[in-house]
């Protein structure tokens, strides 16, 4: 086990590798739509690569969501296989949100032997759904408000 400075370390040193590694800007928090996101996601069982729409508006929220929902057979099939969607997911601090994301299992960023096959795991899938977003958000921002 680790101390808690520790694992802060060995985490800062997995992001500053990965950027190493794939030293690119993503669009993470610039989807120029507000509360609409990728994210990155790792810990000691997985990683995942997210889209999470957190508005406080469940009706707007609920819009987005399925915008992206009425392009899950494009997302899939040209861009990202294996998507999860999540129409209602409760974060630990109980906020629901929706969220699309996908997993690698079996994976530990505690052991650096995985570092290498989350990181390809990371640019490929937010590589391919930034891809996506780039040709759909023309229709993903187009929400009656």
């Amino acid at each position: 086990m680790y101390s808690k400075e520790e694992n802060q370390k060995l985490k800062h040193e997995f992001w500053v590798d990965f950027a190493q590694k794939y030293p690119r800007k993503w669009v993470l928090y610039d989807t120029k739509i507000k509360d609409f996101s990728f994210k990155f996601y790792v810990e000691n069982t997985k990683a995942q690569v997210h889209i999470d729409i957190e508005m406080r508006n469940a009706e707007l929220r609920m819009q987005y969501f399925d915008k992206l929902v009425a392009l899950k057979n494009i997302l899939e099939e040209e861009f990202v296989k294996d998507l999860v969607f999540e129409r209602n997911h409760t974060l630990e601090n109980g906020k629901t949100i929706s969220r699309i994301w996908v997993e690698r299992g079996n994976v530990s960023v505690s052991n650096r032997k995985y570092w290498d096959e989350i990181f390809d795991f990371f640019f490929e899938k937010m590589n391919a759904l930034e891809m996506f977003y780039s040709e759909c958000d023309g229709f993903i921002k187009d929400i009656e408000i």
